[in-house]
This record gives C-alpha cells, sequence and structure tokens, in this order.
C-alpha cells in the first residue's frame, strides 16, 4: 500500500489544531496524527487535549513530504514501478509534444522495461540532448502517409 503525504498546503499556520480537526482536515485516523506526534510533531503543550500549532504542523508535514523525494539529474527519468529516477535502457527517448512549449520524453526503464515519462519543456531539450539519444516526432509529407483519411475526401482506397 503506498503512503499519500497530506498537502501542507491546506493548514491555516495562525490556528491551533486538536488531533481531531487534523484527523478530519487531511481524511486521515486520529491515530496517524497521535503517530506523527509519537515521530516528531510538537505539541504546543503537554497538557490535554493535545493542541497543535498550525506552523509547526505545516513545517512537519513539508519536511515530511521533501524527505521523500527523488528529484531527477538531467539525463534521469522517474519510474513509477521502480519508484527511482533511473537513465534511460540505451540513453534513448522520443519527444511527444503535447502542447506547443511542452512535451514529454517517453523512454524504457532499464530494469522492469516499463514505459518512463518526463515533462519538458521544448526550449530545454538541449540540456537533454548531450546525455541521451532524443527522437523528434517527424511531419507526415504526403497525406497518404496518413493514419487517419481526411474527413471531407470523396477518395477511395483501391
Amino acid at each position: 500500500m503506498s503512503k499519500r503525504y497530506p498537502n501542507h498546503l491546506h493548514v491555516k499556520v495562525h490556528r491551533n489544531y486538536s488531533v481531531e480537526e487534523i484527523a478530519e482536515l487531511f481524511g486521515t485516523h486520529k491515530n496517524t496524527v497521535r503517530n506523527w506526534h509519537k515521530n516528531g510533531l510538537a505539541t504546543i503543550d503537554d497538557k490535554r487535549p493535545m493542541l497543535f500549532h498550525g506552523k509547526i504542523l505545516a513545517a512537519y508535514l513539508q519536511a515530511k513530504r521533501t524527505k521523500h523525494k527523488q528529484p531527477c539529474k538531467s539525463g534521469e527519468i522517474y519510474c513509477v514501478r521502480c519508484r527511482a529516477p533511473k537513465v534511460p535502457a540505451g540513453d534513448m527517448t522520443e519527444y511527444q509534444p503535447v502542447t506547443e512549449t511542452v512535451g514529454n520524453l517517453m523512454a524504457i526503464c532499464p530494469d522492469c522495461e516499463l514505459m518512463m515519462n518526463r515533462r519538458v519543456s521544448f526550449a530545454k531539450l538541449d540540456q537533454f540532448r548531450c546525455q541521451m539519444d532524443i527522437t523528434l516526432p517527424q511531419a507526415l509529407q504526403h497525406i497518404v502517409e496518413s493514419n487517419q483519411p481526411t474527413v471531407n475526401s470523396d477518395l477511395k482506397q483501391e
């Protein structure tokens, strides 16, 4: 089962929260919040009910989230199955444009052989070219090479 890290931006920093309020805010169980307290989330004081300051709660959640991040270096693409950044198999990738300025780099993971994707700006594509071989899509030269027939065509294939 994968872990889901709550978004620290939902916390109001100038507010105090009880265990029940935090559990309701993030849709978790009260014992989860109590485990956070055992693992380092500080309370305002040692009295009951346990109250947590919003600023401290937000900082704890942000630190917990960034501790598990694995940023990719310039020649790597994140593999979802392996849960780690990997260099593409054979250093070969394919660029698929999504918009005019942004596209996806698609490659094969060298370990699990699944497809990996990384969103890249077309302007920054040259930074990746020195580390991997990138194939850009080629435009079709003839309408006959198209997979889909034109909509307003009266011609029939023979």
